[in-house]
């Protein structure tokens, strides 16, 4: 059960069809350097990668329905696989820019979209449509790159079939007791992403340290002195370690929902899972205003309300009109897929009213939504890139301390809670071929660092404001709260986060301390 972040963008009625996104999971792998060190400077081999030109051509990304039109062009840009190794195998970043509408552009603004695993070319488009009047996209070209092992990237991760993913293959260990990964399966999942993706090397080098130095590559490609970066989610993970390594090549830092670098992948999933469930809490508040609410008119007792309804399902899958059924694992993340944002909540309880007659369309749309399954069964690799790049991303769990993080996330988030024992959990990292690089804490004591821009939303379910205001602390920023119920602010198209964030990047302006917003 993968919790990741996606911003809810152009959400009206029909609104299932953009959860983009971004979160954490797993643990585990290898790569450019280890943990603690700095990078090494431009040269002694990587010249060649810091001096190319971009060949861009025009391009037509895809848009949600409704969007406005975006001219864009694409690019490749190549890094080395090994940063250790500069002459040795090579990886191709995926690059679209969405040219400055203005005649007098400050630069480039990169952007990430979270996961990790989603593809920032995508992102690109559809954020320079949801700004398509706002100064930023007058004064920057907007930039996303599909980070290595993502999307249009090459290599690119992959590790199961969609016949797989249909039936819930396995992406992260919650909840543990009802399908858990075993010795071989964990083997096994080794080998079919370094099959699928290109090999154990390409499984080494996907951690967020590798995918910072390819950032600034194309910084300095693309001609920028300095960085200028939106990131939401995991993105602000990615912005963080930036700044870490990078320190003097920082222009402007946005962090949109942000981590928590001071956290552990136990302390964090445990705080998201707390998180998760107060918007669940907050869900069913709203809903028992209602007479005909699913979850009873008690809000106190929806949790166990909800557990009667879908802990069935673990059994006997609801009906769903396409014949696929929907199981106990899918109906919660349809109801988690809602907590993104609060348009969403009619459309889960409508959901869950649905699953007390016995059937599951609903939920399990979302869920597709959630996954990214198109109508004909086709899956983005996106989940199972996340899966992989927090390989070398997180903590490496024993079975015991895998075991005892679920435990912890059940007890935090009972609403996900399928009432079976957990015996024993494994982390699907437990034999990734390194070990993991990223380091905690991360960001901390960085000096010569401009000043950042932290946005943290009061109800963000999977990124508490907790760990944003933590961010904005460690990296001796600038914090603006918004008060609201969903994950991330910056594509929300709210005017005061809009004013805000436009007068930090283009004029580096930031807001007055104790700053708010209300969405």
């Amino acid at each position: 059960m993968p919790y990741r972040t996606r911003p809810a963008v152009f959400m009206g009625a029909a609104a299932l069809t953009l959860l983009l996104g971004a979160c954490a999971g797993q643990a585990g792998a290898a790569g450019t350097q280890q943990a603690g060190q700095q990078p090494a400077s431009p040269g002694t081999g990587l010249d060649r990668f810091y001096g190319q030109k971009l060949a861009f051509k025009p391009c037509a990304p895809q848009l949600p329905p409704g969007a406005p039109a975006v001219k864009a062009e694409c690019a490749r840009l190549k890094v080395p696989l090994d940063y250790r190794k500069p002459k040795g195998e090579q990886a191709e970043i995926a690059v679209l820019r969405v040219p400055a509408r203005g005649q007098d552009p400050i630069g480039s603004l990169l952007l990430n979209p979270g996961g990790p695993g989603f593809p920032g070319t995508e992102h690109a488009a559809v954020t320079a449509a949801v700004w398509a009047k706002s100064p930023i996209t007058e004064r920057f070209d907007l930039v996303g790159f599909d980070p290595r092992g993502v999307g249009a990237s090459k290599p690119a991760l992959d590790c199961y079939t969609d016949a797989e993913r249909d039936r819930d293959a396995k992406l992260s260990s919650v909840p543990a007791g009802l399908d858990d990964w075993t010795k071989q399966e964990i083997r096994r999942l080794v080998e079919q992403c370094a099959e699928r993706s290109g090999g154990k090397q390409v499984l080494a080098h996907v951690g967020t340290r590798d995918v910072a130095r390819d950032m600034d590559v194309l910084r300095q490609v693309l001609g920028d002195e300095k960085l200028s970066f939106a990131g939401t989610s995991y993105g602000t993970r990615l912005g963080a370690v930036y700044a870490e390594m990078f320190p003097k090549k920082v222009r402007a830092l946005v962090l949109d929902g942000a981590m928590d670098p001071l956290a552990g992948t136990h302390e964090r999933r445990v705080q998201q899972a707390t998180g998760m469930q107060a918007s669940f809490e907050r869900l069913a508040a709203s809903c028992a205003t209602k007479q005909d609410c699913p979850l009873g008119t008690d809000p106190k007792r929806a949790t166990k309300e909800f557990q009667k309804l879908v802990r069935p399902l673990v059994d006997q899958p609801a009906r769903t009109s396409d014949g696929r059924g929907l199981t106990f694992e899918q109906a919660v993340v349809g109801v988690t897929a809602a907590m993104y944002s609060k348009a969403l909540w009619p459309v889960a309880i409508a959901g869950i009213a649905e699953v007390k007659a016995g059937k599951g369309d609903t939920l399990l749309k979302l869920r597709d939504s959630y996954h990214g399954r198109t109508a004909d069964g086709v899956y983005p690799d996106s989940l199972e890139a996340s899966l992989a790049i927090n390989c070398l991303d997180e903590e490496r769990h024993t079975p015991e301390q895998e075991t005892a993080m679920n435990r912890a996330w059940f007890r935090a988030a009972p609403f996900t809670d399928h009432g079976r024992p957990i015996k024993l959990a494994r982390d699907g990292c437990e034999q990734w071929p390194v070990k993991p690089t990223l380091g905690y804490p991360y960001a901390t004591g960085i000096k010569g660092l401009a000043d950042t821009l932290t946005v943290s939303v009061t109800g963000d379910p999977v990124t508490p404001h907790e760990g944003g205001v933590t961010l904005a602390k460690e990296l001796g920023g600038s914090l603006l709260t918004v008060e609201g119920e969903q994950h991330g602010a910056l594509l929300a198209g709210n005017a005061c986060v809009n004013e805000a964030v436009a007068a930090y990047l283009i004029d580096l302006k930031s807001p007055a301390e104790g700053a708010r917003c209300k969405l």
